[in-house]
């Protein structure tokens, strides 16, 4: 076989080489048996493999698990509002405000916030001091490969704070920080958490205004992998290795600095079984466990899109039978589903076209795969099955819809050997709304259960949203709890129509910003101020769950609004004892 050389930034961006992940710390687990490829070990248990797709047989592609293989992440956020004035109310209903006064002046001095997303406009006036100079500390873009990586990086370019500084003072100056935000959306959450003070507070005003700033702009997904799960083209998608390796980044430039650190996540998926389990999830868990460290996920915008369905195994019965109708709609080219089911049931599954054809009933025993044609029916479906899915230790069956009839499919589910779960025997979800191509759903769905990963992760702090304006949960807004019932979100957040540097915008990844922000001011009095220093994440959301406000007639934790609507002002109230 003859080989081109390719330098390791090349292979990390080269659509020649497959992506995946794994829990093993060693290279030879995975490159010793491959002649070119390329192992990245983030920390302990994990690793980046980037292998060249021409060594990937059909047997070793069999051989993956689940987690080997990247997930697709979303941007979180709903359609954008009219440019408006500056409204402060979110403020003040989080007590953002009334901290950020005297006595306790909070305004995330001393501490660093951390974003991955879109990028930012490093030249808007909401990212600067009083005096025009930069307050963002770095600038990571993961998709500009002419400039030098960050340390401990092999692809990307890093944009330090002089350069920034020097970009500012230039006419041109992209020429010399070409890294831009066109998009917008990691510009928005940046000035929702950390926007400085304009005017007095009369034109902006974030919730950490005095907080330093360091971006990650992730890279676009590698088309194979948008291709293989039908994301529609032009959408933004990101894919687990970059999100991790931003992770990596931002938590480095904390360490470097000794500085305590708020991540703010404003994307989600639908893939991963909603347990927080995942080698995204455990990395999380790992960062947000540490001292002087705060990771806050937003719940996503899943609830009203009827993307999940429960099932339920038929009390006494040791085999029930349920219809999973999903509607497809006529612009969808394909599209996955997963279904996860619960111990000790196991799944048997059989498939119904719209044009009346049924699959014959599959009886799955082991980790294997199967394919469904029809006659009348241009559709092939590939379903693949783990019985016990690594990592999770639940049933996993893999749904793959390809140039779907549109119409109604049915997935007929046989449960054995369950009794009846409160929390169902088996959920499916289908992909979150950017990821599909058309207005596809399920017609029996369930708006419980729809906090997009990584919000089910253990130590994260994970927000819903509510319209501030009538105190009413917003019905877009992801909900909880967990598929095995453990309490997510923790806290509900105001995130409707509210101000950003580019106008108001709706959506779970602005409640995100706003409660990132609230955690930079509580770190920065516990941890800058020197009260508590040694703070983690876990003490941050059970400081700011004491000081939620709960409104009457509703039962706490709820599966909408988690402990209740975080009010920092209110935690303070709790510590001093009034």
């Amino acid at each position: 076989m003859e080989w081109t050389y390719m330098t390791d930034r090349e292979k990390i961006m080269s659509e020649d080489y497959y992506d995946f992940l794994t829990d093993s710390p060693r290279e030879e687990g995975f490159t010793g048996y491959f002649e070119d490829g390329l192992f990245l070990n983030i920390e302990n248990d994990l690793s980046l493999v980037y292998i060249k797709k021409d060594e990937m047989s059909p047997q070793r592609l069999r051989g993956l698990i689940y987690r080997d293989v990247p997930k697709l992440f979303g941007l979180m956020g709903l359609e954008r509002g009219a440019a408006v004035s500056f409204d402060p109310e979110p403020l003040m209903k989080c007590g953002i405000l009334q901290v950020q006064g005297a006595p306790l002046n909070l305004t995330g001095r001393g501490v660093v916030l951390g974003f991955l997303d879109t990028g930012i406009r490093y030249d808007e006036e909401v990212f600067r001091n009083p005096d025009g100079s930069t307050r963002i500390l770095g600038i990571w873009d993961q998709e500009i490969q002419s400039g030098q990586p960050p340390a401990g990086f092999l692809y990307g370019t890093e944009y330090t704070r002089e350069l920034i500084q020097a970009a500012l003072q230039s006419e041109k100056p992209r020429q010399i920080v070409p890294s831009y935000d066109e998009n917008g959306h990691g510009t928005e959450i940046a000035s929702v958490a950390a926007g400085s003070i304009l005017s007095g507070g009369l034109r902006f005003q974030g919730a950490a205004p005095d907080a330093d700033i360091v971006v990650v702009k992730l890279k676009q997904a590698k088309r194979y992998l948008t291709e293989s799960l039908f994301v529609p083209d032009g959408v933004t998608a990101y894919e687990e290795n970059d999100v991790i390796a931003a992770v990596k980044y931002l938590e480095g430039y904390a360490v470097s600095m000794r500085r305590p650190l708020v991540i703010c996540m404003g994307i989600g998926t639908n893939m991963g079984n909603h347990e927080g389990q995942s080698l995204l999830a455990e990395y999380l868990n790992s960062v947000a466990t540490r001292r002087s460290r705060s990771v806050v996920v937003c719940g996503g915008d899943e609830g009203n899109s009827a993307h999940h369905f429960i099932g339920y195994a038929t009390a006494g019965m040791k085999q029930s039978t349920e219809n999973v109708e999903i509607r497809v709609d006529a612009g969808e080219k394909g599209f996955v589903a997963e279904l996860w089911g619960t111990m000790p049931a196991t799944h048997a599954i059989s498939i119904r076209a719209p044009g009346g054809e049924i699959t014959d009933p599959v009886d799955f025993k082991v980790q294997e795969t199967r394919e469904f044609t029809f006659i009348y029916e241009k559709t092939v479906i590939r379903v693949n099955h783990s019985l016990v899915e690594p990592g999770s230790g639940g049933e996993l069956i893999l749904f793959r819809f390809q140039d779907p009839t549109p119409g109604i499919w049915t997935i007929q589910v046989t449960t054995t050997g369950a009794e009846y779960d409160e929390n169902g025997n088996f959920h499916i979800w289908l992909p979150i709304t950017q990821f599909l191509g058309g207005d596809t759903y399920f017609l029996r769905p369930s708006p419980y259960v729809t906090l997009t990963e990584p919000g089910n992760t253990r130590e994260v702090i994970t927000t819903t949203y509510y319209q501030d304006s009538n105190n009413s949960f917003y019905g877009e807004s992801g909900r909880g709890f967990s598929r095995r019932g453990n309490v997510k979100p923790e806290l509900c957040t105001p995130g409707v129509e509210i101000s950003t540097v580019l106008g108001s915008r709706t959506g779970s990844a602005f409640g995100a910003a706003l409660l990132a922000g609230i955690c930079a001011q509580f770190l920065q009095w516990a941890v800058v101020d020197g009260r508590e220093r040694w703070l983690e994440s876990r003490e941050v959301k059970n400081y700011l769950v004491r000081g939620a406000v709960r409104p009457p007639g509703i039962q706490f934790p709820s599966r909408e609004w988690g402990y209740g609507q975080v009010n920092i002002a209110k935690t303070f109230d709790v510590i001093a004892g009034i």
